[in-house]
């Protein structure tokens, strides 16, 4: 069967696509980034994720980009905003996304997958540059000069398939496909159990993304969560 990588974080988004590529009937390969951020919550989660959906696997690569900081994602100094904020968000991470597609190529590369798979997602989402459609076809043009199987006449898709989706659209779409929204993780700051804030804006957009579905929202919140 043809093959696919697909960047998993355990939260909402990628769960969807992960579950929207199954459904195209790929083999999929998901892969998870250890790149020092707050909290390991999102790894678990993106494990039982991959366990679910029916990932042929799940690979966990390990990037500290803690040690450059420049985020409230990677340097616990910087607070976790909990109100919207004008601009980029100071839990925009630098280069992450650069560099998780960059790892997803090596990956895809390696076991001949013909497209990498990302939730990126440019309406319901914090502001992140990296999120945008162009940004995505650039790094698929910028793959496909790059790489030894582009060169021999195998190009590598960049698929991002809610780019263009509603939060809420997000939603129903994972429902409709059976993902448990119970085993994901948004939170940017959820506690070592996986238990939400409800205070920030990653909270906030999935919060009201159930509810502009209509649909029950499973998230777990820690007590005391401004839910």
């Amino acid at each position: 069967m043809p093959r696919a990588v697909v960047l998993l974080s355990g939260g909402l988004d990628s769960a969807t696509v992960l579950a929207m590529a199954r459904e195209e009937g790929l083999d999929c390969h998901a892969l998870s980034v250890d790149y020092g951020q707050r909290h390991r919550a999102e790894l678990v989660a993106a494990a039982a994720v991959a366990r679910a959906l029916g990932a042929i696997e799940h690979r966990i690569a390990r990037v500290d980009l803690g040690l450059f900081g420049g985020s409230a994602l990677t340097d616990r100094s910087i607070a976790v905003p909990v109100e919207p904020t004008a601009g980029i968000p100071v839990t925009y991470v630098p280069a992450r996304n650069t560099i998780f597609l960059a790892l997803g190529l090596a990956f895809a590369e390696v076991i001949e997958a013909d497209a990498i798979y990302t939730g990126a997602n440019a309406v319901d989402y914090s502001g992140y540059p990296d999120c945008r459609p162009e940004y995505l076809a650039a790094f698929e043009a910028m793959a496909n000069l790059a790489t030894k199987r582009a060169a021999e006449g195998s190009p590598i898709a960049i698929r991002a398939p809610i780019v263009r989706f509603s939060k809420a659209d997000i939603v129903r779409r994972g429902t409709g496909l059976g993902v448990d929204f119970s085993l994901t993780v948004s939170c940017y700051d959820a506690d070592e159990a996986g238990r939400a804030c409800g205070r920030c804006d990653a909270c906030r957009l999935r919060r009201e993304g159930f509810a502009a579905a209509g649909l029950a929202d499973p998230t777990r919140y820690r007590p005391g969560a401004g839910a």
